[in-house]
């Protein structure tokens, strides 16, 4: 194990041993909400130590059997028998050093309290082609979304003649559902040719990809003073979702200026509703937003600066190829990515940033801070 992981064990079990040192405390377990906190904490180290504790019994295994090979009088069937016993644990101890060392990197992440976000994709430069797109990575995250047995839901779309979009705005529910589908905000580019160009050249175009994580109730509070709502008769490429009743809903947050508008339900009342959530996910992205930009350098971790208008992906049809630049990794499986196999890219980004988190915060005293 790497010295610095090593010190960052050390920590995290000095960490831990303190946790549950207050934990039986009669002040801190007779009182419900304090006693839930610490209760979390130890949950988000007891890995790391228990296999640690697996570590040392296992080298302590390793030693006797090291020791005994070193004995003279020792018979030859014998020491075969430790000979291959000793290589059995060596490998077994190095298997479990690599999964401390990532189990010490999840440490760095702070569990999301966020089990809904919202995704909002649109057609950037590219005219048809870019919404054309938009409904490709459509169908590769409700594919992914599927894989995870996650629930989708359409909140809002502006379709267009050949079968694109020049906005389409959705929901995802289920279990880590924030943690595994954060990285995705940015820009998203495609290199290929397009059906509709006869001289067989590629064209570039770009989507945007905005993720907010869904508040709770308490999270959000709106003053209905704040807000200006609007109706409309919805419309829609090619006579799609016209109605003759006033139900398409837009809401303006006077303070803040964030517009919402959504006329994909026939009804006013579910325009409506489907029309607070996305204000309420914006309004939450605005706080987070901003109270990054006020925290010490130390403390801001990402992949790539965070920035929407960061190319982060290239898809080339062409190539085969789907580069996700803020990594460097390219993989030769488009094809398969855009079927919702994106678990590697997933992956890959999760480890990079845990990686970065554990650079910020390794020095000695921070472990507790990384949440």
């Amino acid at each position: 194990m790497k010295e610095e992981y090593r010190s960052a064990l050390d920590q995290i079990r000095q960490k831990y041993d303190e946790i549950v040192s207050k934990l039986s405390q009669i002040e801190i377990a007779s009182d419900y909400g304090i006693c839930q906190e610490y209760a979390k904490e130890r949950a988000r180290y007891e890995n790391v130590v228990a296999a640690a504790k697996l570590l040392e019994e296992k080298e302590l295994e390793l030693k006797g059997i090291t020791e005994m090979l070193d004995q003279s009088g020792v018979a030859q069937d014998m020491k075969e028998l430790a000979g291959e016993e000793r290589e059995r644990l060596s490998a077994e101890i190095d298997g479990i050093n690599v999964k401390i060392e990532r189990l010490i990197l999840d440490t760095f992440i702070p569990s999301e309290a966020y089990k809904n976000i919202i995704f909002e994709i649109r057609a950037g430069t590219g005219g048809d082609e870019a919404g054309l797109f938009v409904a490709d990575l459509y169908k590769m995250y409700s594919r992914f979304a599927q894989k995870q047995n996650w629930r989708l839901e359409v909140m809002d779309s502006s379709p267009t003649p050949l079968g694109g979009f020049k906005e389409l705005i959705f929901s995802i529910s289920g279990r880590d559902v924030y943690q595994h589908m954060k990285y995705e905000s940015g820009v998203h580019r495609v290199q290929r040719v397009p059906s509709t160009e006869t001289g067989g050249r590629i064209h570039t175009s770009a989507v945007s990809v905005v993720v907010l994580p869904e508040p709770e109730e308490v999270e959000v509070k709106i003053d209905t003073k704040d807000l200006k709502v609007d109706t409309y008769r919805a419309s829609g490429a090619g006579g799609q979702h016209v109605n003759v009743t006033d139900s398409a809903v837009r809401i303006t947050h006077l303070p803040s200026g964030i517009v919402v508008a959504c006329q994909d339900e026939r009804s006013q009342i579910k325009n409506r509703q489907k029309a607070m959530r996305i204000l309420k996910a914006r309004l939450l992205d605005f706080q987070i937003r901003t109270q990054e930009r006020e925290r010490d350098e130390k403390r801001r971790v990402s992949v790539g600066t965070g920035d929407r208008s960061e190319k982060i992906r290239t898809y080339n049809f062409p190539d085969n190829r789907v580069t996700d630049h803020r990594i460097n990794l390219t993989l030769y499986k488009l094809e398969g990515i855009l079927n919702g196999d994106i678990d590697e890219v997933v992956e890959s980004l999760t480890i990079e940033e845990r990686k970065e988190m554990f650079k910020k915060f390794k020095l000695k005293g921070n472990i507790d801070e990384s949440g």
